[in-house]
């Protein structure tokens, strides 16, 4: 059980539907869907394309959202198109990470603060930080010490504070391949069991799956690395890892592999609260968007966009668990 003031079990119920789940929509992309639109664009459509792109997602798919994920750098007239109903976070950490040191250390978005990202309308703060379990022990500390920064700020500020968290391998940078795979499970619990620790203020866990569904026998074409009952024990022994509320992001699968994965979960005994899904629900909405136009770009939001999200809605329905079964509210 965690410990949630007043404000903030409020905060979390705006962002989760009425049965206490966590359905959000996650559009903080910024480096990587500016690559994705330049790529199907005849003409460099720039920083208005992507801002634009944005406010039609969060336009047209809030609606069946319980919250969406923004950015405060191309993402706040978004925010100010949601649906009413539908609760907002948004992302503390500039894009992507220094690739030219090692680490993959966090970096803060200078201009903006806790407090700020409040102001803008922010239900919740998140962060996102790569982190190796096994990496140099002066790099993880930086992290630790980072962390806790960031949890004190949110906790003077009296705002939950999401932390995704990105495994990865220090020794292999290939972390789709079958050698990571095999190390996954591992990554990804022992970060969770971490920053579930009480100094880090975390009110929220948003996490990869613990395994490769690519690689878990009945689910991928080449040779299996996990039989389907290991994989199911990871997955509950990263649920038994934290007390802390958790919810899955999509890591860019598709949404049908998504949905499954769900299912698996709950099969498995997982008591995860939600989702936070991006790329999953729109990333085949950008090409039209970026070779045909705005109308064409909505069109495709209005039909498959919205159709993959009332289907992901209806498998969370069947799947996750309230948060509310994990928190205590803190008495004034």
């Amino acid at each position: 059980m965690i410990n949630l003031s007043a404000n903030k079990k409020a905060a979390l119920e705006n962002l989760s539907n009425e049965n206490g789940i966590i359905s959000a929509l996650a559009i903080d992309q910024r480096g990587s869907l500016k690559k994705m639109i330049a790529e199907g664009s005849k003409e460099d459509i720039g920083d208005s394309g992507i801002i634009h792109f944005k406010e039609l997602v969060s336009e047209e798919l809030t609606p069946f959202s319980s919250s969406i994920l923004l950015d405060p750098e191309y993402g706040i007239p978004a925010s100010k198109v949601r649906d009413k109903d539908a609760g907002l976070l948004l992302a503390y950490e500039k894009t992507g990470y220094d690739a030219s040191e090692p680490g993959r250390l966090p970096d803060l978005l200078e201009d903006w603060s806790a407090k700020r990202l409040k102001e803008a309308g922010a239900d919740a703060v998140k962060f996102l930080l790569y982190y190796d379990v096994d990496e140099d022990e002066k790099i993880n500390e930086y992290k630790h010490v980072y962390m806790e920064r960031i949890g004190s700020e949110c906790m003077a500020e009296d705002i939950p504070f999401f932390l995704e968290i990105v495994s990865y391998d220090a020794n292999n940078d290939d972390v789709k391949g079958k050698e990571y795979a095999k190390v996954k499970p591992h990554k990804v619990i022992g970060a969770m069991k971490e920053f579930s620790k009480p100094r880090y203020n975390v009110d929220v866990l948003k996490v990869e799956v613990p395994v490769n569904m690519a690689f878990v026998e009945g689910f991928s074409e080449e040779e299996a690395v996990y039989s389907k009952e290991e994989a199911a024990q990871y997955y509950k022994e990263q649920s038994e890892a934290t007390h802390l509320p958790f919810i899955f992001l999509s890591a860019g699968v598709t949404a049908q592999l998504f949905q499954e994965t769900l299912k698996f979960a709950h099969d498995a005994g997982s008591t995860f609260n939600g989702v936070l899904c991006g790329r999953a629900t729109w990333k085949n909405g950008v090409a039209p968007f970026a070779t045909e136009g705005e109308e064409v770009g909505r069109e495709w939001l209005q039909e498959t966009g919205k159709k993959n999200i009332e289907e992901l809605n209806e498998v969370i329905k069947d799947t996750a668990t309230p948060w509310y079964e994990k928190v205590l509210v803190a008495a004034k």
